[in-house]
């Protein structure tokens, strides 16, 4: 299964995988059935008349549920600063990633609730937030998931 990003944030350009492909048209999200799919934020409004299926749904947490009706996914995984978030930061100044509950990953494999130290980022932790939790998902368990 493919990952996508859709309407990636030229900013993001550089961090996003080589095997992560781009989607600029919401057209695109029916082609298949995605593994992760990473909507960036102010992004979900595009996709609300198109038929979307992936495993996985990486989404920002105050997303409303009915921007995600035509969603067909097994888990959704929310990213933002609020304690209700699946994926936050902990800290802002030495970011560390905060993973709140189990994930499922598309693999199949569960990552456990942690805090993970991301090091220097080359953008404020905020704006890396969602990319974070895309590697994340993506990277073997065994090795450093970021950047």
């Amino acid at each position: 299964m493919v990952d996508a990003v859709f309407a990636c944030p030229p900013a993001w350009e550089p961090w996003v995988s080589p095997w992560t492909r781009r989607l600029w048209d919401a057209e695109e999200l029916s082609e298949c059935s995605w593994g992760t799919l990473l909507m960036p934020p102010g992004t979900v409004r595009a996709i609300q008349a198109v038929a979307v299926s992936c495993k996985c749904l990486l989404v920002k947490g105050t997303c409303r549920p009915e921007l995600l009706a035509s969603v067909r996914t097994m888990h959704i995984v929310t990213y933002g600063m609020s304690p209700r978030d699946s994926l936050t930061l902990s800290s802002l100044r030495e970011p560390v990633l905060c993973v709140q509950r189990s994930l499922q990953r598309p693999d199949g494999a569960v990552i456990e609730p942690q805090d993970l130290p991301v090091g220097e980022l080359p953008l404020p932790p905020e704006q890396m937030l969602p990319l974070l939790g895309l590697r994340l998902l993506q990277m073997p368990l065994t090795g450093k998931p970021f950047l």
